[in-house]
Order: structure tokens, then sequence, then C-alpha cells
């Protein structure tokens, strides 16, 4: 008995299309419209570097002419074995510190104040951003003829006392200046993550009888530990490079009371003329930089990982 079978499906010609392949140039197309700022940022940031380590090899002052011959490692001898570089380092380390410090922790109270709801807060906010906002050459001559005149100044009203603050305590108000620009940062950062908090873990605290002293260190601190580790990291290497208020407000003086290595190499490559020992310097300050950077890195991505629960 013959048996009846459906006869074959054929599919028509423009049915047999190629599946478009994948993995092989897509990648490319998507990072194709980033090679220009890629080239941007290697020609403004790649290239002088490689300049400035190729002349910190060299001694080379442009007031000499016929001055420059290759000197191998001597700059960077030299750099170690002065002393106004090891006060200006000992000088960044401090402001940077202290700085940091400073505008974290009152980032921190601000921030916690801001997170509270009251009358007119949008209002304390925009006040409380504004110096942030200031660049920082003008906030730095308006410390130094608002605050700081001995004669004039927001201070000698205040305290009704004839010190020149930027000549008896040159680091101090630097310092001062520094932290009230940085502040509203810090809070901007700290304020985002304390609005990020879950509410639910919040209440169930409160529910539980725990007071606002214990709710806050043992869950909005922790909660905080990735904000405050960024806004450290942030904040170092931007303040580490302070030269608008040194420049306007001091000077690096009284001698060198107040020079940090950004303004002391600014004194040697513009003031000096030493290019050789002022490439140096820049070297060595992009290292500490970079070693300092990739430390608080690996650790900031430790933190993440573990409170993401990433092994």
């Amino acid at each position: 008995m013959a048996t009846l079978s459906a006869p074959a499906r054929t599919e028509p010609a423009h049915a047999k299309t190629a599946a478009p392949k994948r993995g092989t140039d897509t990648p490319f197309k998507r990072r194709l419209p980033l090679l220009p700022a890629l080239l941007f940022v290697v020609a403004v940031t790649q290239l002088p570097f490689l300049l400035t380590v190729f002349y910190s090899f060299q001694s080379w002052n442009l007031v000499r002419p016929g001055s420059r011959h290759f000197v191998g490692l001597r700059n960077y001898i030299d750099v170690f074995a002065d002393s106004t570089f090891l006060g200006a380092l000992l000088n960044t380390v401090v402001l940077t510190v202290v700085c940091v410090f400073f505008s974290l922790l009152l980032g921190l109270g601000l921030a916690i104040l801001l997170d509270r709801k009251f009358l007119g807060r949008g209002v304390v906010r925009t006040l409380l951003i504004t110096p942030f906002l200031i660049l920082p050459a003008a906030g730095a001559l308006l410390w130094k003829t608002t605050m700081f005149d001995p004669t004039y100044g927001l201070l000698h009203f205040v305290f009704g006392t004839d010190v020149d603050w930027l000549s008896e305590f040159p680091l101090a108000a630097v310092m001062a200046q520094v932290v009230w620009q940085w502040t509203p940062f810090m809070m901007l950062l700290i304020l985002a993550g304390l609005q990020s908090q879950p509410k639910d873990v919040l209440e169930a605290a409160a529910v539980d009888g725990a007071g606002r002293w214990r709710t806050f260190t043992s869950i909005t601190l922790p909660h905080l530990s990735r904000f405050l580790q960024l806004a450290t990291l942030l904040g170092a290497i931007y303040i580490v490079n302070s030269f608008d208020a040194i420049f306007l407000m001091t000077q690096g003086g009284p001698g060198t009371a107040s020079t940090n290595l950004p303004f002391y190499i600014y004194q040697r490559a513009f003031q000096g003329f030493d290019i050789g020992q002022s490439s140096a310097m820049g070297v060595i300050v992009v290292i500490l930089t970079m070693i300092v950077a990739t430390f608080a890195l690996r650790l900031m991505f430790r933190t993440f990982s573990v409170q993401g629960g990433v092994k």
C-alpha cells in the first residue's frame, strides 16, 4: 500500500539570507567615534609628558645658550638633594591631608543637615554650593582681600586684631581658602550617598529602637564608605595640584613657608628657566601621584567588590 508524503516545502530564494555575523568588526565600529577624543587626550597629555621625561635627562637652562646636554639621572639626584624641594613636598602632603580631612568632615556635616527636610532647604543648598562654582583664582583673590587683609579684612573686623594672616600664617590661610572651596564638592558626593540609602532599613532600625547615633554609626556610615573613599580620592587628586591660591595669595612665601610642589616647579621652570630640573620634578610628582592614586583605586574597588557581593 503506497503512502502519501507531504511535498517538501521550498523557501523562496530571497528568504535564504545569511544571518549577520557578530563579533567581527562591531566592537571597532562602536569604539570608532571615541577615536578623536582618544587622539586629543594623547596629544595634550601623553606627548607632553614624554617630552618632559626626555628633558628631565638633560641639563638645560634657557638663560645660558648652548648649555643643553645629556646628564642622565643627575637632575633626579639633585632634586632629591634640594632642601627646598623636600620642604615643598612636605607642604604639599600637609596641605592635601589637612584640606581633604576638613573638607570631608564639613561636607559630611552639611550633607547630613541638607538630608533633612526644613523650610528653605533649596535656598540653603544653593548657597552652600556657590563656593565650588566660583573660579579658583577669583576665590583666592576674594579671601586675600576680603578675609585676610590686616586693615579692611573681615577677620580684622571680627577679632579686632591687626594680624597679617598671609605673612604670619601663610599655609594655614591657604588651607582655609582651599577647604572653603572644596567643601561643597564633598558635600554633594556625600549627600548623593545619603539620599541613596534604602528607607526601609532606616525604618526597621527605628522600629527596633535604635537611636540616631546608633543608626548613623551602624547603618549610614558603612553605606557611605564608598562615597567617602571616592570623595577622598578625587579631592586629593585635585587639591595636590593647588596652584591658584598659593600664587595669588602668598606667592609661596614668606620664604618657602607656603610653597608646594606645583608652585615650586613653576618657579624653577618660568622664573629660574631651569628646564632640566623642573622636568625632573614634574616626572617625580607624576610618579608619586600615580602610586597614591593606584593604591587608593585598588582599595576603593576592593570595597565595591565586597559590598557588591563579588568574590
